[in-house]
């Protein structure tokens, strides 16, 4: 898949979706199954347009979203489903300005050379969201593209969106996340040096590298990862500040792999959350704590079947 940055400059037709994308839910996938049809019919490149940072971190940067994928996630999954190229449009308040005559003028049409262009009902653009559909219809019969607007899509008998599966997520509800998503929820991120402090108490853990410091889901999970030599490996993971050894820590993932002993210092990891054991606790001493991991490692490994 080809990934684009800036002021967009393609060579060829583009049947274009917009959208920040953030989690790539059922709603997500179904717009992307329209995308690519009717870019095999129209004879344009089916193309991602997203947006980076979220808007809403630019603008209300303490009131946005907890993401649920980072860039390097959203570009796996967008290959994953047949997207052949992601154009990522710098977001700042002068991109904010433009009007909406703009952004299709010099994004759509003189940028990507736009044939086909798919939104969902509720999308807006432009300066003070002042473009909706209609209006996209009517610049597009202009320019020369066909615009089209998807409906709400459903899963789990609510609609998919991003908004719901944080929700689920904050719940702990992780099969309800996963329904939303169409795949169980993951994090990926580098394994990098931690303070050995799992190995100390029996319990060696690959530390992931977050790419945000507000993670959607915060607790105990017995996990899958996968990365490694085996399709996954089951584990039993903690997302959070580690509260029994730091008075203010910054989220961190650690999952401790059920009977593994490699080195795995720098490998790129995925792991998928499949359920929540309990929230995180501080204990009072380490004792209690590795009292509290022996009893979180039995139950992953039941609900594993490890």
């Amino acid at each position: 898949m080809l990934v684009t940055h800036g002021w967009p400059r393609a060579g060829r037709p583009n049947a274009v979706t917009i959208g920040n994308f953030d989690g790539i839910h059922q709603g997500h996938q179904a717009m992307l199954a329209r995308l690519t049809a009717r870019a095999a019919s129209v004879g344009a490149l089916p193309t991602v347009l997203t947006f980076e940072p979220h808007p809403r971190e630019v603008f209300t940067p303490e009131a946005a979203p907890t993401r649920l994928t980072s860039l390097r996630e959203k570009i796996e999954i967008l290959r994953s489903l047949g997207v052949a190229h992601m154009h990522v449009c710098r977001f700042t308040r002068a991109f904010a300005a433009l009007t909406a005559e703009e952004f299709v003028g010099r994004i759509l049409v003189d940028g990507l050379k736009a044939r086909y262009v798919l939104v969902g009902d509720d999308f807006r653009f432009g300066a003070k969201r002042a473009g909706d559909f209609a209006m996209l219809q009517t610049l597009g019969a202009a320019h020369g593209f066909q615009a089209e607007a998807l409906h709400t899509v459903e899963a789990a008998g609510q609609r998919a969106s991003s908004t719901a599966v944080r929700e689920a997520l904050a719940e702990g509800d992780m099969a309800l996340a996963a329904q939303l998503l169409g795949r169980p929820y993951s994090i990926s991120g580098r394994v990098v040096g931690g303070d050995q402090l799992g190995r100390k108490i029996g319990y060696p853990t690959a530390n992931i590298q977050l790419k945000h410091n507000r993670p959607p889901v915060k607790g105990i999970f017995a996990v899958r990862v996968q990365g490694l030599d085996e399709p996954d490996w089951p584990g039993v993971a903690s997302l959070g500040t580690r509260p029994t050894v730091h008075a203010n820590g910054r989220p961190t993932l650690e999952v401790h792999l059920f009977n593994f002993s490699q080195t795995i210092y720098r490998r790129h990891l995925r792991v998928e959350f499949l359920h929540k054991l309990r929230d995180e606790a501080k204990f009072p001493s380490m004792e209690a704590l590795v009292a509290q991991i022996d009893l979180d490692a039995r139950q992953a490994r039941e609900l594993l079947n490890v």
